[in-house]
Protein backbone atom coordinates (compact mmCIF):
# COMPACT_ATOMS: atom_id res chain seq x y z
CA UNK A 1 0.00 0.00 0.00
CA UNK A 2 2.79 2.13 0.75
CA UNK A 3 4.11 2.13 -2.50
CA UNK A 4 0.79 2.78 -4.18
CA UNK A 5 1.21 5.86 -1.87
CA UNK A 6 4.42 6.90 -3.49
CA UNK A 7 3.55 6.08 -7.18
CA UNK A 8 0.24 7.88 -6.81
CA UNK A 9 2.64 11.16 -5.71
CA UNK A 10 5.18 10.78 -8.17
CA UNK A 11 2.55 10.76 -10.71
CA UNK A 12 0.62 14.06 -9.76
CA UNK A 13 4.49 15.66 -9.10
CA UNK A 14 5.36 15.14 -13.19
CA UNK A 15 1.66 15.87 -13.90
CA UNK A 16 2.35 19.75 -12.20
CA UNK A 17 5.64 19.35 -14.21
CA UNK A 18 4.21 18.44 -17.75
CA UNK A 19 1.30 19.89 -17.71
CA UNK A 20 1.05 23.28 -15.80
CA UNK A 21 -1.83 25.26 -15.76
CA UNK A 22 -2.52 27.93 -18.36
CA UNK A 23 -2.78 31.36 -17.78
CA UNK A 24 -6.08 32.81 -18.43
CA UNK A 25 -5.79 34.64 -21.35
CA UNK A 26 -8.29 38.23 -20.60
CA UNK A 27 -8.63 40.97 -22.05
CA UNK A 28 -7.73 43.69 -19.31
CA UNK A 29 -5.11 43.12 -16.06
CA UNK A 30 -6.61 42.13 -13.09
CA UNK A 31 -4.44 44.03 -11.12
CA UNK A 32 -5.31 47.25 -12.95
CA UNK A 33 -9.00 46.62 -11.82
CA UNK A 34 -8.50 45.83 -8.55
CA UNK A 35 -6.41 49.42 -8.12
CA UNK A 36 -8.71 50.98 -9.47
CA UNK A 37 -11.80 49.34 -7.42
CA UNK A 38 -10.21 49.81 -4.44
CA UNK A 39 -8.66 53.09 -5.05
CA UNK A 40 -5.16 52.21 -3.25
CA UNK A 41 -1.77 51.35 -5.39
CA UNK A 42 -1.19 48.42 -3.26
CA UNK A 43 -4.02 45.64 -4.94
CA UNK A 44 -3.18 42.97 -2.24
CA UNK A 45 -4.40 45.74 0.32
CA UNK A 46 -7.46 46.35 -2.40
CA UNK A 47 -8.20 42.08 -2.36
CA UNK A 48 -7.26 41.88 1.35
CA UNK A 49 -9.55 44.89 2.46
CA UNK A 50 -11.85 45.01 -0.12
CA UNK A 51 -12.16 42.39 -2.60
CA UNK A 52 -12.08 39.21 0.30
CA UNK A 53 -13.08 41.68 3.22
CA UNK A 54 -15.12 38.78 4.70
CA UNK A 55 -11.93 36.60 5.14
CA UNK A 56 -10.32 39.23 6.60
CA UNK A 57 -12.88 39.74 9.18
CA UNK A 58 -12.64 36.54 10.71
CA UNK A 59 -8.89 36.34 10.30
CA UNK A 60 -8.92 38.69 12.88
CA UNK A 61 -11.81 37.41 15.16
CA UNK A 62 -9.72 33.84 14.96
CA UNK A 63 -6.76 35.76 16.11
CA UNK A 64 -8.90 36.91 18.72
CA UNK A 65 -10.06 33.53 19.57
CA UNK A 66 -6.08 32.37 19.45
CA UNK A 67 -5.27 35.03 22.25
CA UNK A 68 -8.44 34.21 24.50
CA UNK A 69 -7.13 30.61 23.85
CA UNK A 70 -3.78 31.00 25.17
CA UNK A 71 -4.90 32.76 28.02
CA UNK A 72 -7.75 29.91 28.64
CA UNK A 73 -5.34 26.87 28.67
CA UNK A 74 -2.65 28.03 30.39
CA UNK A 75 -4.61 30.16 33.55
CA UNK A 76 -4.59 26.81 35.46
CA UNK A 77 -1.05 26.62 35.39
CA UNK A 78 1.83 27.16 37.89
CA UNK A 79 3.36 30.67 37.04
CA UNK A 80 6.83 29.73 36.53
CA UNK A 81 9.77 30.78 38.98
CA UNK A 82 12.53 31.37 36.28
CA UNK A 83 12.48 33.67 33.34
CA UNK A 84 15.02 32.88 30.74
CA UNK A 85 16.40 36.16 29.47
CA UNK A 86 19.58 38.03 27.34
CA UNK A 87 21.94 39.29 29.89
CA UNK A 88 24.70 40.16 27.92
CA UNK A 89 25.21 43.48 27.00
CA UNK A 90 26.30 43.49 23.65
CA UNK A 91 23.00 41.22 22.92
CA UNK A 92 20.76 43.31 24.93
CA UNK A 93 21.86 46.08 23.32
CA UNK A 94 21.19 44.59 19.87
CA UNK A 95 17.75 43.72 20.35
CA UNK A 96 16.69 47.19 21.27
CA UNK A 97 18.04 48.45 18.15
CA UNK A 98 16.24 46.25 16.60
CA UNK A 99 12.81 46.63 18.44
CA UNK A 100 13.56 49.96 17.63
CA UNK A 101 13.79 49.18 13.72
CA UNK A 102 11.46 46.96 13.70
CA UNK A 103 8.88 49.51 15.51
CA UNK A 104 9.52 52.01 13.31
CA UNK A 105 8.94 49.76 10.43
CA UNK A 106 5.86 48.50 11.89
CA UNK A 107 4.63 52.24 11.81
CA UNK A 108 5.95 53.10 8.61
CA UNK A 109 4.03 49.37 7.02
CA UNK A 110 0.51 50.81 8.73
CA UNK A 111 0.46 54.41 7.54
CA UNK A 112 1.85 53.43 3.81
CA UNK A 113 0.67 49.66 3.49
CA UNK A 114 -2.01 50.90 1.05
CA UNK A 115 0.80 51.96 -0.94
CA UNK A 116 3.63 50.05 -0.61
CA UNK A 117 4.25 46.70 -0.01
CA UNK A 118 2.58 45.80 3.57
CA UNK A 119 -0.07 46.47 5.04
CA UNK A 120 -2.00 45.84 8.54
CA UNK A 121 -1.15 42.09 9.25
CA UNK A 122 2.77 43.17 8.04
CA UNK A 123 2.62 45.68 10.27
CA UNK A 124 1.07 43.70 13.67
CA UNK A 125 4.09 41.13 12.82
CA UNK A 126 6.41 43.63 12.85
CA UNK A 127 5.12 45.42 15.80
CA UNK A 128 4.97 42.24 17.67
CA UNK A 129 8.70 41.51 17.08
CA UNK A 130 9.49 44.72 19.21
CA UNK A 131 7.72 43.65 21.93
CA UNK A 132 9.39 40.43 21.76
CA UNK A 133 12.60 42.06 21.67
CA UNK A 134 11.83 44.15 24.38
CA UNK A 135 10.83 41.30 26.55
CA UNK A 136 14.04 39.36 26.19
CA UNK A 137 15.68 42.04 27.67
CA UNK A 138 13.58 43.75 30.23
CA UNK A 139 12.18 42.67 33.27
CA UNK A 140 9.28 40.86 32.69
CA UNK A 141 7.50 43.24 35.42
CA UNK A 142 8.34 46.09 33.53
CA UNK A 143 5.99 45.01 30.70
CA UNK A 144 2.68 43.70 32.83
CA UNK A 145 3.02 47.19 34.70
CA UNK A 146 2.97 49.12 31.56
CA UNK A 147 0.18 46.27 29.61
CA UNK A 148 -2.10 47.72 32.89
CA UNK A 149 -1.00 50.76 33.17
CA UNK A 150 -2.04 51.67 29.55
CA UNK A 151 -5.03 49.55 29.06
CA UNK A 152 -3.81 47.74 26.58
CA UNK A 153 -6.15 44.87 26.59
CA UNK A 154 -9.42 47.43 26.54
CA UNK A 155 -7.38 48.94 23.67
CA UNK A 156 -7.16 46.12 21.93
CA UNK A 157 -10.64 44.92 22.07
CA UNK A 158 -11.79 48.74 21.20
CA UNK A 159 -9.09 48.13 17.42
CA UNK A 160 -11.38 44.88 16.99
CA UNK A 161 -14.61 46.40 17.44
CA UNK A 162 -13.94 49.70 15.19
CA UNK A 163 -12.57 47.40 12.52
CA UNK A 164 -15.66 45.23 12.52
CA UNK A 165 -17.73 48.27 12.32
CA UNK A 166 -16.05 49.91 9.77
CA UNK A 167 -15.37 46.48 7.16
CA UNK A 168 -19.69 46.07 7.75
CA UNK A 169 -20.40 49.32 6.97
CA UNK A 170 -17.83 49.30 3.61
CA UNK A 171 -20.06 45.93 2.86
CA UNK A 172 -22.89 47.60 3.14
CA UNK A 173 -21.89 50.09 0.92
CA UNK A 174 -20.83 53.02 3.10
CA UNK A 175 -17.84 53.95 2.12
CA UNK A 176 -15.01 56.92 2.64
CA UNK A 177 -14.26 59.33 -0.28
CA UNK A 178 -11.96 57.24 -2.73
CA UNK A 179 -9.15 60.27 -2.79
CA UNK A 180 -6.32 60.78 -5.17
CA UNK A 181 -4.21 57.12 -6.75
CA UNK A 182 -1.06 57.05 -4.80
CA UNK A 183 -1.58 59.90 -1.98
CA UNK A 184 -1.46 59.02 1.26
CA UNK A 185 -5.39 59.96 2.06
CA UNK A 186 -6.65 57.26 -1.14
CA UNK A 187 -8.40 54.43 -0.87
CA UNK A 188 -11.18 55.45 1.50
CA UNK A 189 -11.41 53.17 4.51
CA UNK A 190 -8.56 51.00 3.75
CA UNK A 191 -5.80 52.87 5.25
CA UNK A 192 -7.98 52.87 8.80
CA UNK A 193 -8.45 49.10 8.48
CA UNK A 194 -4.52 48.83 8.03
CA UNK A 195 -4.00 50.56 11.25
CA UNK A 196 -6.45 48.96 13.24
CA UNK A 197 -5.27 45.35 12.17
CA UNK A 198 -1.43 46.06 13.16
CA UNK A 199 -2.99 47.34 16.36
CA UNK A 200 -4.98 44.90 16.98
CA UNK A 201 -1.98 42.20 15.72
CA UNK A 202 0.84 44.20 17.85
CA UNK A 203 -0.97 44.58 20.80
CA UNK A 204 -2.41 40.59 20.76
CA UNK A 205 1.24 39.64 20.43
CA UNK A 206 1.85 41.54 23.64
CA UNK A 207 -0.57 39.69 25.64
CA UNK A 208 0.22 36.27 24.32
CA UNK A 209 4.17 37.08 24.95
CA UNK A 210 3.07 37.76 28.60
CA UNK A 211 1.06 34.87 28.98
CA UNK A 212 4.10 32.72 27.79
CA UNK A 213 6.56 34.28 29.77
CA UNK A 214 4.33 33.79 33.23
CA UNK A 215 4.02 30.48 32.47
CA UNK A 216 6.53 29.44 30.33
CA UNK A 217 9.17 31.37 31.31
CA UNK A 218 10.28 32.50 27.95
CA UNK A 219 8.87 33.08 24.49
Amino acid sequence: MKWLYVAAGVVLFIKMLVMPNPAPDLPFSIVEVVVQDSGVSNAVSGIIFRNRLYDTIFEVVVFTIAIMGAHFLLANEKPSSVVYQVTDEPSTILARVGATIAALVAIELAIRGHLTPGGGFAAGVAGGTAIGLVALTSPPEQLQVIYKRWQIATWEKIAVLVFIILAVLTLIGVELPPGELGSLFSGGVIPLLNILVAVKVALGSWAVILVFIRYRGLL
